[in-house]
């Protein structure tokens, strides 16, 4: 029911456009690594996804699980919190493997958190933590990187203005851009295949801000 419910209300809030560079049918258990730069990105990203009949479990902070219902929506659909700064953390990791193992794709999010930055603009992926890393090394995953732009457009800023912007998007509708690169085998060194996928990340998020017609930083 969440899933449907994304995917039927995101266009209302802005023109969503796809380009992808996959050939083949991709193999169950595929891991997607997109850059994170707004609240709104998931819909964005999934309904993208969705248009490929693909539908990953998503991993997220879990701060969104103490959302009355929407906790509850998440959990029955197999998506994975991710409690971070804590002890618990690398459970998320256990839980994308076992996802994974399962045949079920996997979203995440290289960077681990948002951009402070205040303005709706667009900049180029932050650093990537490891877990993706160690995540592909440790279930022989393929990994799909994904760029989106103009979802900053969608919510970006203080609390007040992403409420202000959320409200007035499905009448100023945004162009958000989802673009899908070309599936690879991050090395396994763990440095190195955090270096790729950030690398393969920024490549593909550069389609997108083209495609919206913004300059990136």
């Amino acid at each position: 029911m969440f899933s449907r419910a994304v995917y039927a209300l995101t266009p209302l809030f802005g023109r969503l456009t796809v380009t992808s560079e996959i050939k083949l049918r991709l193999p169950a258990g595929t891991i997607f690594v997109a850059n994170h730069d707004s609240m709104a990105d998931p819909a964005v990203v999934m309904t993208a996804l969705r248009r490929f009949e693909l539908e990953p479990v998503v991993m997220a902070t879990a701060g969104l699980w103490r959302v009355p219902l929407l906790g509850k929506a998440l959990t029955r659909e197999g998506h994975i919190p991710v409690h971070r700064r804590s002890a618990r953390a690398a459970l998320a990791l256990d839980a994308a493997a076992e996802a994974l193992a399962g045949g079920r794709h996997v979203l995440l999010y290289g960077e681990g958190g948002l951009p402070r930055r205040k303005d709706a603009g667009v900049s180029a992926p932050e650093p990537f933590r490891t877990g993706l890393a160690r995540l592909a090394r440790a279930t022989g995953s393929l990994v799909v990187p994904v760029g989106h732009a103009g979802a900053r457009r969608i919510a970006s800023g203080s609390a007040a203005k992403q409420l202000a912007g959320t409200l007035t998007a499905p009448v100023r509708r945004p162009h958000c851009h989802v673009h899908l690169g070309a599936p690879l085998r991050l090395p396994t060194e763990t440095e190195s295949g955090t270096t790729a996928a950030r690398l393969a990340v920024t490549t593909a998020w550069r389609t997108a801000v083209r495609a919206v017609g913004e300059h990136p930083r």
